[in-house]
């Protein structure tokens, strides 16, 4: 009898062996999907002050030596999930090229109905031997576009938690529109900048601001140099910064993280 049940025993483990054996993976196959690449992302909002004509334009890659069924640009809005297609894509690279029009009438909904801040999130479906793989989505906002004009001039400073109080002047780089100088911005209570300006830059696509640290005053009130580094965003509509920066004095260091609210002067 035992000699029964181990051989049933056995025979069950070799059965299960073998149906492990033939069960798909559910996640597909393992190193066969075909990555995608989005770069050159430009324009990369739709302008909200003139929808009718506004684009986004983008190129699309595969690695080198891969080849895929298909390829579909698919778009979902305020992450409603719609997947609705925007376009098929037949060679690589490819430049695609899409309208807030056209990404529009494809959604179901009006221009008119796009209001300031909604994101329209793009997705590439691609299918290779039978297998469909998703990119990372493209986020691409409603918003204004990038003016230089509206990121130059004369700004007021609030720093709330300093606090301080006063003006500084923004200008921008002769070869780079995205490179941002600001005179002034470590003149807290009536320190004098012998080092400035602060160098800031402004993401392209995202608007972000990074700012690695820069000496800009010797002395502040007999407690050692000011230096400041830090992040933050820009707002292309109203030509507004928000910074989040560190403060350090001398040798005592970091000071903490201010937040800086920089807006234009009339």
């Amino acid at each position: 009898m035992k000699k029964i049940k181990k051989l049933g025993l056995i025979i069950t483990l070799i059965l299960i062996f073998i149906s492990c054996e033939q069960l798909p993976d559910p996640a597909g196959e393992r190193g066969v999907a075909v990555v995608p690449g989005i770069s050159n992302l430009n324009p990369g909002v739709f302008d909200i002050n003139d929808l009718a004509n506004s684009y986004v334009h983008f190129t699309v890659t595969i690695p080198e030596g891969a080849t895929v069924a298909s390829a579909t640009v698919i778009c979902s809005y305020n992450n409603n999930h719609a997947d609705v297609t925007i376009t098929e894509l037949t060679s690589f690279p490819a430049n695609v090229t899409i309208t807030s029009a056209d990404a529009a009438q494809k959604l179901g909904i009006d221009l008119t109905d796009i209001a300031m801040g909604d994101v329209f999130d793009f997705e590439l479906l691609i299918t290779d031997k039978g297998r469909t793989t998703r990119s990372t989505p493209l986020i691409v906002p409603a918003a204004c576009v990038y003016n230089e004009a509206m990121a130059t001039g004369s700004y007021n400073v609030v720093v709330a938690d300093w606090p301080a109080e006063y003006v500084v002047t923004i200008t921008t780089d002769p070869a780079d529109e995205f490179k941002i100088y600001v005179a002034g911005l470590s003149v807290l209570d009536g320190c004098v900048e012998d080092h400035g300006p602060f160098e800031m830059h402004i993401n392209p696509v995202t608007f972000a601001i990074t700012a690695e640290s820069k000496l800009l005053a010797s002395d502040y009130f007999g407690y050692g140099s000011i230096t400041l580094s830090g992040t933050g965003t820009f707002s292309t509509c109203d030509g507004a910064y928000t910074l989040l920066l560190d403060i350090s004095v001398g040798d005592y260091g970091s000071q903490g993280i201010f937040q800086f609210d920089l807006t234009r002067n009339p």
